[in-house]
């Protein structure tokens, strides 16, 4: 939502104790997003068919039809019908200072899930993303994944703020690829109390990105490689961005290429939603795609990452 003022006139410093405030909108705009819902609409528009897997409310229907129309496995999202979905809602005002509200409802109950069954019905995983949710269900996967053996990749994102060190060691320990921004991976250091090296000693590879600056890909023997952003056109919103990252470069990884391709997927895809308003609102383009990345990354690489792009 948007306020046309701003809140800082509107609150009154030595009445905080009282406070009793509405604001008139003058904007409403509904968007579908969360951490799973994103990443699982991108690895469906680039021609993936990932398993979904999570809590959700009744008022889940429409957005299911959505994911499976796109051809992704929503069977593992597991419906409660006493709550609703996890939601979260913002109003902006005119300095874009933001007042903001996370409803957690069903997202609680994904700690019930266990992934054992579902993996039993689709074949097995080839790689499990734990992304930001209930932090007793992140625990919980990554637990099972470990004791049945399925390779993780761990992505703590903004649950890194509320989590402490022995549960974010949990998180962490044994992942095929752990991913962070740059301001998550130092709180993830500070919380673990482990250095960098020691970091590396726990998982296979360390990818973290630095915004407009790329990624940097840490390999478990310290070969380090770099990968730049695809220059967007125009800022738009950039909410879902680290989300369409994750499905570019998990669609690639799925197709063979290397870490390097992969990323530079990634970072095409993030770029995509940074010039769209909203993480589920831009459409894809294999001719406007492939003209990107040889532009941003050469021939050599936009030839080899075509082979896992849809038509």
């Amino acid at each position: 939502m948007h306020f046309p003022g701003k809140f800082s006139e509107q609150l009154l410093a030595d009445q905080l104790d009282r406070i009793s405030v509405s604001f008139l909108v003058d904007e409403l705009v509904v968007r579908r997003g969360g951490v799973a819902g994103n990443i699982a609409f991108a690895l469906g528009v680039l021609g993936q068919a990932p398993v979904l897997i999570g809590a959700v409310g009744p008022d889940f229907a429409d957005y299911r039809k959505l994911l499976d129309d796109l051809g992704v496995d929503t069977s593992g999202v597991h419906t409660f019908d006493d709550v609703h979905t996890a939601r979260f809602t913002c109003t902006t005002d005119d300095d874009m200072r933001q007042i903001a509200s996370f409803y957690t409802g069903a997202m609680a109950r994904s700690r019930e899930i266990e992934l054992a069954p579902i993996a039993e019905r689709v074949g097995g995983f080839d790689l499990v993303l734990i992304g930001a949710s209930d932090p007793d269900a992140m625990v919980r996967h990554t637990d099972e994944c470990r004791e049945k053996g399925y390779p993780f990749l761990a992505d703590p994102s903004q649950q890194l703020a509320r989590m402490e060190g022995p549960e974010v060691r949990r998180l962490i320990e044994g992942a095929k690829y752990l991913v962070t921004n740059d301001y998550e991976y130092e709180l993830l250091l500070k919380k673990t109390g482990w250095t960098a090296e020691e970091v590396a000693s726990k998982v296979d590879t360390r990818i973290t990105t630095y915004g407009e600056k790329g990624a940097v890909i840490v390999e478990r023997d310290g070969t380090e490689t770099r990968v730049d952003v695809v220059p967007p056109t125009e800022l738009v919103d950039p909410t879902g961005v680290g989300d369409a990252w994750r499905a570019g470069f998990l669609t690639a990884l799925g197709g063979g290429l290397s870490l390097e391709r992969s990323a530079q997927l990634g970072a095409l895809i993030a770029t995509w939603v940074l010039e769209s308003d909203g993480p589920q609102e831009w459409a894809w383009d294999r001719a406007a795609a492939l003209t990107r990345l040889r532009d941003t990354y050469g021939d050599a690489a936009a030839d080899e990452i075509q082979a896992v792009l849809p038509a």
